[in-house]
């Protein structure tokens, strides 16, 4: 989940003459593969009330392939600049659904305070609006910290999302603890650098 708008994670549009590539390309599939994962994560993540191990254990499988997609998907559309309006929209909708309904799934099922799951989808959502509010003076690249936290989240909930007891359970705390102050941290960052990035930009245009 990496918060960046679809048009910089995906890489830099092709340039005027060049036909942009075509919807069914593997970077959209494997987009529209992590769309379709989110109710089915939902399902597995529920059944038998939610507290079934053999079914949390498939929760996480579904889980598990979303976050690796999301990883191929930019990188594929990067090196064979694959960019589609689809995409452009779809990617950074998939990338919160399935962290979103994990979160939200989990807290339903008093596994996770909704304190966390509010500052983490605050965060997330906040920031991606930021990005495209300043997207016409610059892009925010994704930063070292934003990496550790997308990192920390995704192992986090994914140890969350398994049945865990003694050591492996007091490890899943504190690995989303840390998950949760780079969410923080992070998104206090990328709002400085937004409102330098703009402010720069508008000092440009007054100028021109």
């Amino acid at each position: 989940m990496s918060g960046l708008p679809a048009s910089a994670a995906r890489g830099p549009a092709p340039a005027g003459g060049v036909r942009q590539a075509g919807l069914w390309n593997i970077a959209n599939i494997l987009t529209m593969v992590r769309l379709v994962l989110v109710p089915g994560f939902v399902v597995l993540m529920l059944h038998n009330g939610g507290y079934d191990p053999a079914w949390r254990a498939f929760a996480w499988a579904a889980f598990a392939v979303a976050m690796i997609t999301d990883l191929f998907d930019g990188h594929l559309a990067r090196a064979y600049n694959l960019v589609t309006d689809f995409g452009k929209i779809a990617d950074p909708i998939a990338d919160k659904a399935i962290m979103g309904a994990a979160l939200i799934c989990l807290s339903y099922l008093a596994l996770l305070p909704w304190w966390v799951t509010g500052v983490i989808l605050l965060r997330e959502i906040g920031i991606t609006l930021m990005r495209f509010w300043v997207i016409r003076h610059g892009v925010i690249p994704a930063s070292r910290g934003g990496k550790m936290k997308t990192l920390f989240q995704g192992v986090g909930v994914g140890m969350y999302i398994l049945v865990l007891d003694g050591p492996l359970a007091t490890l899943r705390f504190w690995v989303m603890a840390v998950a949760v102050v780079l969410t923080v941290v992070t998104g206090l960052d990328y709002v400085r650098q937004a409102l330098v990035l703009r402010r720069a930009g508008r000092a440009r245009e007054n100028a021109s």
